[in-house]
């Protein structure tokens, strides 16, 4: 590859020069940038497994004909669309290209509406597959992340291990820190979907007024502003696999919707009378228990029940403190990797940390902890706050913090007691639970051991 290829280029093969011409304008019109080429074996050569784009062919072309280019594709790299252009003799073979993997067809003639909207689909896909293929470059010890020998662990890696080759839906569950989505990916990497794509999406995360649109999709014009179709996070996971993160701090307006796209198998985009079969293996994760969130009415009980086909359970670290060494050791040498501190030194304060600590931030909180010892931060006294609104912000956060703690202690753990000794609403409170990681069961727990 020349290396010059900039993102998301469409690279449009075509040996007839009007057409080729005239679907490259108007491409470029829509604001899609575009590279033309007269044979197959030309854009061939400008394509690896890094390529951005998408590809688009005629189908009957001499020498390399369009089945022919799309087959070498898929042999570079699967998850590279492809977008067929078939005159009517050739249908029935690009229909048999889409089972092996082309992304879509379009028949001659076609509107070139139709290309465009085909391309920004497959331009979308392509994106959400490289985004995903970087977040799982980025994650610590890709082939074994668990790390630890404690019981629970080995007994985890197992369960992975046997459950992950299974086309089930599998619910992860485990305390905010514990490692759901690392333990998502691994169940998506020993699957037989591995080479496809892992779509995660964080539903606590997704703004209510987008949340249908970026999980679902939609069709051309069916929201303000939107001439073109989008392909939701939904469709873009089929033929792999779709983390749902947080899947407890999913409004519930949706959750009606996610039940019908599990249970059917296929989506339906906003706007769009035609649903899009899905082959779809999905991952939902959640740090409450979400049966006590279906006798309270913040959960569907038929959703809880049709993601409940499989549970792991995340140990928390508090519960395998043995690992913790093993945990230090790797985050303190990842540190030094990425930050060039040279030796670690360990001391009798960071030692009695690691002993007496109940890390409530579990993994997370322990490799946060390692970074900062490596960098020799973790002995020096508090800093004196800063001025400004920043400093503010963070003080103000941390008094939040602590009083909702302290109330959930003597609330014993119950989200309604304490929902009327701070006067919170109870979805701002839970709101407040996810920022500051604090888990109701927890204290819960506290109360029946005290």
């Amino acid at each position: 590859m020349t290396g010059f290829v900039t993102r998301q280029t469409v690279f449009f093969v075509d040996d007839d020069a009007e057409l080729r011409t005239a679907n490259s304008q108007s491409l470029e019109l829509a604001g899609i940038e575009v590279r033309a080429f007269a044979d197959a074996q030309s854009a061939l050569n400008e394509i690896d497994a890094g390529f951005e784009g998408v590809l688009v062919s005629d189908i009957r072309m001499p020498r390399i004909d369009g089945l022919q280019l799309f087959a070498r594709v898929a042999g570079i790299d699967p998850e590279i669309p492809v977008i067929l252009i078939t005159g009517h003799a050739d249908v029935a073979m690009a229909v048999s290209a889409l089972r092996d993997g082309a992304f879509d067809f379009l028949p001659k003639p076609f509107a070139a509406d139709h290309l465009i909207a085909a391309v920004r689909r497959a331009l979308e896909t392509r994106r959400l597959v490289l985004d995903n293929r970087r977040l799982r470059a980025a994650a610590v010890e890709v082939d074994s992340p668990l790390i630890g020998d404690s019981a629970a662990m080995v007994r985890l890696r197992e369960s992975i291990a046997q459950v992950a080759r299974a086309e089930i839906d599998v619910l992860l569950e485990g305390e905010t820190g514990t490692g759901k989505e690392l333990v998502a990916a691994m169940l998506h990497r020993q699957s037989p979907r591995a080479p496809r794509p892992f779509v995660a999406v964080n539903c606590a995360a997704l703004p209510e007024a987008f949340a249908e649109i970026e999980l679902f999709g939609h069709a051309a014009d069916a929201v303000p502003n939107a001439r073109f179709a989008r392909t939701g996070r939904i469709e873009a996971s089929s033929r792999g696999t779709l983390f749902l993160d947080e899947i407890d701090g999913m409004p519930i307006a949706l959750q009606a919707r996610l039940l019908r796209v599990l249970e059917e198998r296929e989506v339906q985009p906003l706007g769009s009378d035609r649903p899009v079969s899905l082959d779809l293996r999905v991952i939902a994760a959640t740090k409450r228990d979400l049966a006590e969130m279906v006798a309270e009415g913040s959960f569907r009980s038929d959703l809880y029940f049709r993601l409940n086909v499989v549970r792991l359970n995340i140990p928390p670290l508090r519960e395998r403190r043995g690992d913790i060494p093993q945990l230090f050791a790797h985050f303190t040498a990842e540190a030094a990797d990425q930050t060039a501190q040279g030796e670690f030194r360990m001391t009798d304060a960071i030692r009695r940390r690691l002993l007496e600590h109940d890390w409530p931030g579990n993994v997370r909180e322990l490799r946060n902890f390692a970074f900062s010892a490596a960098l020799g931060l973790s002995e020096q006294p508090d800093a004196a706050p800063e001025e400004g609104a920043m400093a503010l912000t963070e003080s103000v956060g941390r008094y939040e913090e602590s009083l909702i703690r302290e109330t959930m202690t003597r609330a014993g753990g119950s989200v309604t007691r304490a929902m009327a000794l701070l006067q919170t609403p109870r979805k701002t409170l839970y709101d407040k639970f996810r920022r500051y990681g604090i888990v109701p069961e927890d204290y819960r727990r506290s109360r029946k051991t005290h």
